[in-house]
């Protein structure tokens, strides 16, 4: 029996991206479902008998019809194959309110065949070409779920969060206890594992979290631990194999030179209860790289510009999202020309940031008269000239501040800018 696991999908995952004018859509989106394509690819070419998703199909508890088909469309291929499929809930597929259906509870609604739903903390026996399988699963845990409103009263956010983690604990004693010990089984969570190695996913965190000791899932009875939620892949535990398969792709520069990809699993349904893994291999995909270039200019480089180019032309920025990080002592700031820079990046697929940390920066300070003075599109020209910015720039903002700055003129009506707040904030004098 040939079991390919992922998560953390996450379609809807578009920052750092731009339209694609083919198809009008998110490049960024377009690296997430070509990732899903090779996934399918593989799973219809090399005898996969379950695909196994442990939890996070979207982004978002509410995906756009444009995501939920584009999911749809590669699910029906699985179905059509003969493949059955395993879409655990995870965090990001939870609605915001009780009664509300999950995200991806509408392909369980439709029952298609061969296409199921874990949204319960429970057991699930599926049935393959290669013979029925049974799947423990442990959904994003619901507190509604498994804590009533009265067994919370007087408890704080902490004790309640042990009181779930320690049920959920039992629950699955309780069910690994229950296994048919002549049929393969699989544990499948979508939780944090207390030692795991975590990466951007806390700044996506949907939900409260929650950590489970590897004890409470490690149990002999088990064949394989098919875990979601935690985006780096790795493996947790042996005998049974524990194992983080990590997201498709990348979301942010956290993630940067992680290896993505899904895992294969080989059972054999004849062999002994939890001694059934005949063998694992992690598959990996093809990713946008996400390549950060830190340049750190001294006061010696006589032309601070060229240095940061060079740099960035000794990497292939080519189809990258990068970032450039540039350390520069204060009396070496004006010499950077920003545009130049800029014109270099251009060789990349995003430009997520230009930044500079500048060392012992001296701000350029002004007297209150000189300050009261001073009009809006002074001050910013001076904050301009005083950050190096080449002149080309400098007009294209100082254009775009006057047009905000003559709506905002409108919009307090006759007063003009006798009423409108200062840009300095309120006098104190």
């Amino acid at each position: 029996m040939r079991i390919l696991h992922f998560s953390d999908l996450h379609i809807g995952v578009e920052n750092h991206g731009q339209t694609d004018p083919a198809t009008g859509l998110s490049t960024r989106l377009l690296d997430f479902l070509d990732a899903l394509d090779e996934l399918v690819e593989y799973a219809l070419n090399n005898g996969v008998d379950l695909v196994l998703l442990a939890g996070d199909a979207y982004k978002g508890r509410d995906p756009s019809q444009t995501h939920q088909r584009e999911l749809a469309f590669r699910l029906s291929r699985l179905a059509d194959a003969g493949i059955s499929t395993f879409l655990l809930v995870g965090n990001h597929d939870l609605p915001h309110a009780v009664g509300r259906a999950t995200s991806v509870e509408i392909f369980g609604t439709l029952q298609v065949p061969g296409l199921h739903v874990g949204s319960d903390l429970r057991t699930y026996t599926i049935p393959t070409k290669a013979g029925p399988v049974q799947i423990v699963a442990l959904p994003w845990p619901n507190r509604s779920k498994l804590l009533a409103r009265e067994e919370t009263r007087g408890l704080n956010i902490s004790e309640i969060t042990q009181e779930i983690e320690r049920r959920i604990t039992d629950h699955i004693q309780v069910a690994v206890d229950e296994l048919d010990p002549a049929v393969p089984a699989v544990l499948s969570a979508h939780v944090t594992i207390n030692g795991a190695v975590s990466s951007s996913e806390k700044s996506m965190m949907v939900g409260r979290d929650h950590t489970l000791f590897p004890s409470a899932l490690h149990k002999p009875q088990l064949d394989y631990i098919a875990l979601g939620h935690i985006h780096k892949h790795q493996v947790l535990g042996d005998a049974p194999m524990m194992v983080y398969s990590g997201s498709l792709q990348p979301v942010d520069f956290s993630e940067e030179g992680d290896v993505k990809g899904f895992c294969v699993v080989d059972l054999d349904p004849s062999a002994p209860q939890g001694r059934r893994l005949a063998s694992y291999e992690f598959v990996p995909v093809k990713t946008r790289p996400f390549l950060t270039i830190d340049v750190k200019v001294t006061s010696e480089d006589l032309d601070p510009t060229r240095k940061v180019v060079q740099e960035i032309m000794r990497r292939n920025i080519a189809g990258a999202i990068v970032r450039v990080r540039i350390t520069v002592p204060a009396e070496m700031d004006v010499h950077l020309r920003d545009g130049e820079i800029r014109e270099v990046l251009k060789g990349a697929h995003h430009l997520a940031s230009l930044t500079k940390e500048v060392q012992g920066e001296r701000r350029t300070r002004i007297s209150a008269d000189a300050a009261e003075g001073l009009t809006p599109l002074d001050a910013l020209q001076m904050f301009l000239n005083d950050r190096g910015t080449d002149e080309a720039r400098q007009q294209r903002l100082l254009s775009t501040a006057e047009g905000l700055l003559a709506m905002e003129m409108e919009a307090y009506g006759e007063g003009g800018a006798a009423d409108a707040p200062s840009v300095f904030g309120e006098s104190t004098g």
